[in-house]
This record gives C-alpha cells, sequence and structure tokens, in this order.
C-alpha cells in the first residue's frame, strides 16, 4: 500500500483528513480523531535500517495503537514491527510497502478503535 492509498483510505473510511503539524516538514502526516484530535496515527518516512534490515532504503511506515492483547499477533513477516520513535508498549510500525493492504486496514480500525475517545456513562 502507498502513502497516498493510505491516507485516502482513512479520509474515506474515518473521514480523518491527515495533518501535518511538524514545522517544515511537509511528508510526516498525522492521522486525528475529529473530536478529541488524540492520534491514532502517523505517517512517516523511515530508513529500513531503524528496523533492523540492512537496506538504507526509506520507505513510508504508519505508527498504530494497538491494545495490549494483541501484541505479538504480528510480526515481520507481516511488515509489523516495534514502533519506531513511538512508546513500543502500545505502538506498532507497519512498513507500508511490506504489508498486505488488508492487514493495514484491519490494523488502522484496531487503532482508530483504541484510542477513541470513551462517552462517560451516567
Amino acid at each position: 500500500m502507498t502513502k497516498q492509498l493510505l491516507l485516502d483510505y482513512c479520509l474515506n473510511e474515518y473521514g480523518t483528513a491527515a495533518d501535518y503539524p511538524f514545522d517544515e516538514d511537509f511528508e510526516t502526516a498525522v492521522l486525528r480523531h475529529g473530536d478529541s484530535r488524540k492520534w491514532y496515527g502517523i505517517v512517516m518516512r523511515v530508513s529500513r535500517r531503524k528496523f533492523g534490515i540492512d537496506s538504507d532504503e526509506v520507505v513510508d511506515v504508519v505508527n498504530l495503537k494497538l491494545p495490549i492483547e494483541m501484541f505479538g499477533s504480528f510480526g515481520v513477516t507481516d511488515g509489523v514491527y516495534p514502533a519506531y520513535h513511538m512508546n513500543k508498549a502500545h505502538w506498532i510500525s507497519v512498513l507500508l510497502p511490506d504489508a498486505p493492504g488488508d492487514l493495514i486496514e484491519f490494523l488502522v480500525g484496531v487503532s482508530f478503535d483504541a484510542t477513541n475517545s470513551r462517552k462517560k456513562s451516567k
């Protein structure tokens, strides 16, 4: 999946337009909930070397939040790694060119739900 396909999917499925909050960085896109502004994803360009891969190729990566019980369900064969530049106890990195599109869409949905603001019951 490409970065643009991911951003289009998030816009169509969740109504989320990419946000570019970092000064002078027009490549890193943040995916936020419309109401709480909480992040459910961040798309950035990262060297494969940061994931222990012997390559200097820079690829698009999305960091997503997962519930604790889902950790260990996916691995490098799926293009899923411990999060780059985020809390590895709660976030994963998905290398967009390596992961199947249906898996990326599933994980985006999980992250969206995991970060959704919870309504307090009366």
